[in-house]
């Protein structure tokens, strides 16, 4: 499953929007490594700014692979994704996600420690935005 893989490739240490568009990257013929680079500014509300979560920027980019370059289509399926996401987790901005944990904005990226995936709700948001994406129906 998708949301596994995704969840997974967070734990190794990718960030929000890298777990997602890389849990689909084959289906487009990317390699691993080509669509770390594609999503890396993603994450963390784009740049570590807090604005739009990661996990909803990488679903974003797999609705573009998916329906592109159709922009009629590509936007009403991030529309429909969208609502989906915010209908299970509130929001679809970071630091409105984070609510409560150290969103800080800019800098670097905290370390990856058992405390902080205790701590924050991103595994299981990119795991949903993975099993969102399987359910659209794309054709």
């Amino acid at each position: 499953m998708k949301s596994d893989e995704a969840k997974n490739l967070f734990k190794s240490g990718l960030n929000c929007s890298q777990s997602v568009f890389c849990a689909f990257a084959e289906e487009f013929g990317l390699s691993e490594e080509f669509a770390q680079k594609i999503s890396c500014a993603l994450g963390g509300g784009v740049g570590r700014m807090r604005e739009t979560c990661g996990a909803v920027t990488g679903a974003a980019l797999v609705i573009g692979m998916k329906t592109g370059p159709d922009k009629v289509r590509s936007y009403a399926k991030v529309q429909e994704f969208c609502a989906a996401f915010k209908k299970e987790f509130g929001s679809i901005v970071c630091r409105e996600l984070l609510n409560g944990v150290n969103a800080s904005v800019g800098g670097s990226p905290e370390e990856r420690t058992k405390e902080y995936y205790q701590k924050r709700p991103c595994a299981e948001m990119v795991a949903k935005a993975a099993e969102i994406l399987e359910k659209i129906d794309f054709s």
